[in-house]
C-alpha cells in the first residue's frame, strides 16, 4: 500500500489559482493510475481528475477547462493545477490511486473566498 501526502491548499480568492502536489510513498507507484478527489460535506468524495498508468487523463465535467493533472514519475508526484477557482471548489482535496483506492491521506484544504 502506498501512502499519499497532499499539500498546496490554502485560502484563495475567487478566480485565483492553486497548485496541489501529492507525493506517493511507493517507489513503484508510477505503474498505478492516480487521481485527485475532493470532499465537500455533506457530499461524498468525488473524483476531480485522474491520470492512468498509461498517461490517459480524465477530468470531471465540473472542472473541465479549469483544472489539469500532471505527474512526475521520477519524483513520484502528481499535481493538480487549479485555475479560475470558484466557491464551489472549496473542500478537502485528496490524492489516491485510480481507479482502485488505497488508504486515504490527510488531504489538503482549499477555500475559495468571494
Amino acid at each position: 500500500q502506498a501512502q499519499f501526502v497532499e499539500y498546496g491548499g490554502g485560502l484563495i480568492q475567487l478566480g485565483g489559482s492553486l497548485r496541489l502536489t501529492c507525493v506517493a510513498s511507493d517507489t513503484m507507484s508510477h505503474y498505478i493510475g492516480k487521481g485527485w478527489y475532493r470532499q465537500v460535506p455533506p457530499k461524498e468524495r468525488e473524483l476531480v481528475a485522474a491520470i492512468t498508468s498509461d498517461g490517459i487523463i480524465e477530468i470531471a465535467e465540473s472542472v473541465k477547462g479549469r483544472f489539469s493533472i500532471s505527474r512526475d514519475i521520477a519524483k513520484n508526484t502528481v499535481e493538480l493545477q487549479m485555475n479560475n477557482l470558484k466557491p464551489e471548489d472549496t473542500g478537502v482535496y485528496y490524492c489516491n490511486s485510480y481507479p482502485s483506492l488505497q488508504d486515504w491521506g490527510q488531504g489538503t484544504r482549499v477555500t475559495v473566498s468571494v
